[in-house]
């Protein structure tokens, strides 16, 4: 029996994950972050912004940040879950360290993906790593520090009794 790409047995159907898209647009990363804090730890802020779900061939009632999140899957498809990744030069001075921690961002995004509703996220660093303890720009140390803490930041949201 061999099996199928994505290492399937035959006769099973591929498992179809969630649609995750990437939020590109400044008005798209303003619509989530103005939906809340929903999660916190020491250095990263987690904000959701719920997508009201319209039926297919169906308008919403009025215009909201829903329009920003439209993909061309058909009418009132939201393309289920939507995902940035913020690392201020303020916070991270240095590129490697930015791009680092917004790799780690979207993998663990994507490697948890929880079934969610829809809705659009923004992980935000808020606060640097210390530069004592991390001197090297995108070291192991700070990557397995940043990845258990971001692992933290969905644990706390996925709980509903934790607060931000």
């Amino acid at each position: 029996m061999a099996a199928q790409p994505g290492g399937q047995p035959p006769g099973v159907p591929p498992v179809q994950a969630a649609a995750m898209h990437r939020l590109k647009t400044r008005a798209q990363f303003q619509a989530a972050m103005a939906g809340g804090v929903v999660s916190r730890t020491a250095h990263f802020a987690l904000h959701r912004l719920v997508l009201p779900v319209t039926e297919p061939g169906s308008l919403p009632d009025a215009q909201g940040p829903q329009a920003l999140f439209g993909v061309a899957g058909g009418a009132g498809d939201l393309g289920g879950v939507w995902m940035g990744a913020m690392a201020p030069k303020r916070w991270a001075r240095r590129a490697v360290t930015r791009n680092g921690i917004k790799r780690q961002v979207y993998a663990l995004a994507a490697e948890l993906a929880p079934p969610q509703p829809a809705a659009a996220f923004v992980v935000r660093l808020r606060l640097a790593f210390d530069r004592k303890q991390y001197p090297s720009a995108w070291s192991e140390p700070l990557r397995l520090a940043v990845r258990a803490e971001l692992q933290q930041l969905w644990a706390r949201a996925s709980n509903p009794r934790s607060r931000p």
